[in-house]
């Protein structure tokens, strides 16, 4: 006889586990402790199965056989109900959330720790709050636009774009992972506002250089900071680089600064070699912070590299717009300067760590042209004092 509320509710428990029929192998399983579960039994493939299709009763008897026929229908289709509950609790745990956590896991060895951290918490900040929990293949690419249309709304158009590449990887590492079928972000960009890449702005004119170099020899913020200020120009690295530069990295007896590969956007050891004026800021800064870790630390604290964002202030501070000049300008300023006085263009390259274009010679010997970049170095380090000082220096040779 086919089950009624009333009958249902009127079930008790026993010391064992059993069960009363409803129809077509549907059935509650009524426990010792009281529960009454609802279930299937079939067959699929010749063997006996059993489909759980949840508890009376939060699944009530109408709902149960509902799911009960819907099961029938997928044994007449030559489904199996079982492995289709399955794949559909797979793919409800494969929240966006699970599946970027994923991506960034396995790209995480080829970053920067610091490039790695940033872009995790672009993701906290701007995607994460609306897509984590998310299905990844119920996730449309609407859905996505509306995301970053947001970011838009607040004028971060660079950011948007960043945002829009990030998730155009994680849609290509779902597919190849099985977990959709067609990614959502692909061609995305191209519904995002566009804009004209600037230049990251630099001061590359010797008279405006002259003027920069007396700024910030009249610096009157802290210490530590002006010293990163003057070390800038005559190291020219990014901005991440100086300021987590640390006193092991330092080597005095040779006059060198050695990156290691895990700080470097291109994942190998670089190395700069210090003038003569970049050793004496270093060892004027020594007594200072020589007992850390960081050449540069925060001021808040020793174990922590200064603020990302010191070096921009510091120039905001000395009057310069971030239209006329940044931290990352230091390296177009010499970048300019170097190859309009004849140096070898892959000399320069080498010392700014840009990528090669050749991908073999891109693997190289950190030491590699050292001996050309050490005259260079020190020619251009000679370069800036004679402009500091204001001497009618319009350009400097390499053989100086």
């Amino acid at each position: 006889m086919a089950l009624t509320d009333v009958k249902i509710r009127g079930l008790k428990p026993a010391e064992k586990t059993y069960k009363v029929a409803d129809a077509g192998g549907l059935y509650l399983e009524v426990t010792p402790g009281g529960s009454r579960l609802w279930r299937f039994k079939y067959r699929f493939g010749g063997k006996a199965k059993k489909l759980s299709m949840g508890k009376y009763p939060d699944v009530s008897l109408k709902a149960a056989r509902e799911k009960h026929l819907e099961a029938k229908q997928m044994l007449a289709d030559g489904k199996d109900p079982s492995a289709a509950k399955r794949e559909a609790k797979l793919r409800q745990s494969k929240t966006f959330m699970v599946v970027a956590t994923g991506w960034w896991r396995a790209q995480k060895p080829k970053w920067t720790e610091p490039y790695a951290n940033t872009l995790w918490r672009r993701l906290e900040n701007d995607i994460l709050p609306w897509l984590k929990d998310r299905p990844i293949d119920e996730i449309t690419t609407a859905e996505l636009l509306t995301v970053l249309r947001r970011v838009e709304s607040r004028g971060a158009i660079d950011t948007a774009h960043r945002l829009c590449q990030y998730l155009n990887n994680i849609g290509i590492y779902s597919v190849a992972c099985g977990y959709i079928e067609n990614n959502p972000a692909n061609n995305l960009v191209k519904a995002l506002t566009q804009t004209l890449k600037k230049p990251m702005a630099a001061i590359t004119e010797p008279k405006k250089i002259h003027e920069l170099l007396r700024a910030i020899d009249d610096f009157e913020g802290t210490f530590i900071v002006k010293q990163a200020l003057r070390l800038a120009p005559y190291v020219f690295v990014r901005p991440g680089e100086l300021r987590r530069a640390e006193w092991e990295e330092i080597d005095f007896d040779a006059a060198a600064w050695i990156i290691p590969a895990e700080k470097m956007k291109m994942r190998r050891d670089h190395v700069i070699p210090l003038s003569r004026q970049a050793l004496e800021i270093l060892r004027e800064i020594e007594p200072v912070t020589g007992h850390g870790k960081y050449v540069f630390p925060s001021v808040r604290t020793n174990a922590r590299p200064m603020s990302e964002n010191t070096i921009n202030v510091a120039l905001r501070r000395l009057g310069y717009s971030k239209d006329e000049m940044t931290g990352h300008g230091f390296r177009t300023m010499a970048s300019t300067q170097l190859h309009e006085t004849g140096w070898k263009s892959e000399i320069i390259e080498f010392q700014l760590a840009h990528a090669d274009k050749n991908k073999v010679r891109g693997i190289y010997n950190r030491a590699e042209y050292i001996e050309e970049r050490q005259r260079m170095m020190q020619g251009w380090a000679d370069y800036l004092d004679g402009l500091r000082v204001g001497a009618k220096v319009v350009s400097f040779q390499k053989t100086a």
